[in-house]
């Protein structure tokens, strides 16, 4: 076995030998002397070999990635290279062996790699070895054992739940595994192990976790994969309070032990409908300072068309702010904008410009009054530009929240290295699906409605909140959760909430009904989104960069060529024909 790793080699090892393994970075000839970038997933270390050594002929015939394992005097370097942690060293070789060779590579590795992610992907194992993605599977590991002893030294026992569980919708779609026994029938991979863990603690377990693999057939973005992991925790006997304590306190330990970062307890908590009223979003980005402004009462007696049809449809008109940059936005910037807001269904983005003349696409529309209550109402100063959009809540909020980070971004106003985390809460129990034509749990059905709400679930069900619970960073949702449902009867009144008829109870519920017949204990948790939180610590936008083998935005894998074809005797052992083409 491998006895030290390159970056364990500093000044306290001058003068002593050591024996070092990995791969050819770099090769320097320079007059006689050959230089060797040796690295490993530590890092690099420099390696030297003189023109009289016995291994000169082997080592002028390296060529990168080939590996090798060498021996040699640890000395100290002329000039030291403050960009490596070996940068004082170097290492006299005094044997070399080469262990094998390799093809050249499609890329260089490189952390400033210029090749194409899906070629990156393709040769994945290549991939892995560039310092900047080793850098985030340590961390993500570093991240896994934080967790995994905080939660040990709190009582919490790690247990594993099955992988192959029956489908129960109500959530996105289920990857089907199909049964090569009980012909015609199916597993179902799970999207997360919620019913296991409650199932846990009606068995008395009271505390547990578990890093969970979880699957779900969903259309996929940077922050998003078909398999992901978790950090899955469930307690009995807790209230909301005792739940969001405990995380905040994991989360604050794991910054610290990670990164060295404090966190500051107890966490700014959020109610849902404020988050959507100020910032657009159940996930705000709280790293600078721009919220949502409802100036619809400004236009009560307005005789601009375009917002008098707004607020006798009943919509709304809002409006955010940017400081101190109206002069950066050209017509053809904004034109920009408007298409932007438009892919979340705004009909349309006006603007004002305020200097020493007002300008803008509906000052001509406005009254001089209107325009003064507009400075005056948001504060505005010369040289500010405000946006605004006009029409149904749902939409000019979700629109304007997205413009509010596009133009935080494009104008540099997130600070590197900063981070704000939060709690939103009181969620609402139901939101209402097009597709379905019917309220849907917003979370699951599983989620405990609060005292005020109970009473509701029948008859007011856009006015029903939960106890549910997200940990937002930077963002987005780190993680979320809820008390559960222990009681028997409110459980039975959500299900009827859902338009469940008891055959469909049964069928997608029944053995867990069943078992809160049974002693169940009040009990809730949360989930954290290990592969977010490692990707939020990490300081990267792409979740490919923390997983080891990640999938493409079309769930497929490059490098294994998955998901393909397989044999037709598989498919009849499964008792599955495949279907050419759709029916029209």
């Amino acid at each position: 076995m491998k006895k030290i790793f390159n970056n364990e080699i500093n000044e306290k090892y001058i003068n002593n030998t050591v024996e070092l393994s990995g791969w050819v970075n770099r090769i320097r000839n320079l007059g006689g002397l050959i230089f060797i970038d040796l690295r490993d997933r530590t890092g690099i270390i420099q390696l030297v070999v003189n023109p009289e050594s016995e291994f000169y002929e082997v080592a002028s015939n390296l060529k990168n990635e080939y590996v090798i394992t060498v021996s040699g005097k640890v000395v100290e370097r002329i000039t030291a290279n403050e960009k490596i942690d070996t940068g004082k060293i170097e290492v006299i070789v005094e044997k070399l062996v080469v262990l094998n060779t390799s093809k050249e590579v499609p890329f260089l590795i490189s952390d400033d790699v210029n090749a194409l992610e899906e070629t990156r992907l393709k040769y994945r194992y290549l991939d892995l070895r560039r310092n900047c993605l080793s850098n985030n599977i340590v961390l993500r590991h570093k991240i896994t054992m934080s967790i995994r002893n905080y939660l040990d030294k709190l009582n919490f026992l790690e247990i594993e739940t099955p992988m192959l569980c029956r489908s129960t919708p109500e959530g996105a779609r289920d990857y089907l595994v199909p049964s090569r026994v009980f012909n015609g029938n199916f597993f179902a991979l799970p999207q997360s192990p919620q019913i296991y863990k409650q199932l846990l603690m009606v068995g008395g377990y009271e505390r547990y976790f578990q890093i969970a693999k979880c699957f779900r057939d969903e259309d996929l973005r940077a922050d998003r994969q078909p398999e992901f992991t978790q950090v899955d925790i469930e307690m009995s006997f807790v209230d909301e309070n005792d739940v969001l304590t405990l995380t905040e306190g994991l989360i604050a330990n794991l910054f610290k032990e990670v990164r060295g970062i404090d966190i500051k307890l107890p966490l700014l908590r959020m109610k849902y409908d404020d988050a959507i009223n100020m910032y657009g979003s159940d996930k705000p980005d709280l790293r600078f300072d721009m919220h949502i402004n409802d100036i619809t009462k400004l236009f009560n007696n307005t005789n601009c068309e375009f917002l008098k049809n707004t607020i006798d449809n009943n919509g709304i008109i809002n409006a955010i702010v940017l400081r101190d940059l109206a002069s950066k936005y050209s017509r053809k910037e904004i034109d920009k904008l408007t298409d932007y807001v438009k892919k979340y269904k705004a009909s349309g983005l006006a603007y004002i410009k305020f200097d020493e003349e007002v300008s803008g696409s509906i000052v001509k529309s406005l009254s001089e009054d209107e325009i003064s209550s507009i400075r005056n109402e948001l504060a505005v100063n010369n040289n500010d530009i405000v946006f605004i959009i006009s029409g149904d809540k749902k939409i000019v909020k979700t629109a304007l929240g997205a413009l509010r980070c596009k133009v935080a971004r494009d104008n540099d106003l997130i600070k590197k290295g900063d981070y704000k985390l939060l709690w939103v809460t009181d969620f609402p129990c139901f939101e209402w699906s097009d597709e379905e034509q019917r309220f849907m749990a917003c979370h699951h059905p599983f989620t405990s409605p609060n005292k005020e709400s109970v009473d509701k679930l029948l008859t007011d069900k856009e006015n029903c909140y939960s106890i549910a619970y997200d940990i937002v960073i930077n963002g987005y949702e780190a993680g979320g959760g809820s008390i559960r449902i222990h009681d028997e009867e409110v459980q039975k009144k959500m299900f009827e909430a859902l338009e469940l008829s008891q055959s469909d109870i049964e069928n997608k519920f029944g053995f867990f009904v069943e078992a809160l017949k049974y002693g169940t204990p009040p009990h809730g948790g949360l989930a954290l989104g290990l592969d977010r939180l490692t990707m939020l610590l990490a300081e990267t936008e792409n979740i490919k960069d923390v997983i080891a083998f990640p999938k493409t935005t079309s769930s497929s894998d490059l490098m294994s060529d998955a998901p393909n074809i397989v044999s037709e005797r598989q498919l009849e052992e499964l008792g599955i024909k495949i279907r050419e083409g759709k029916d029209e």
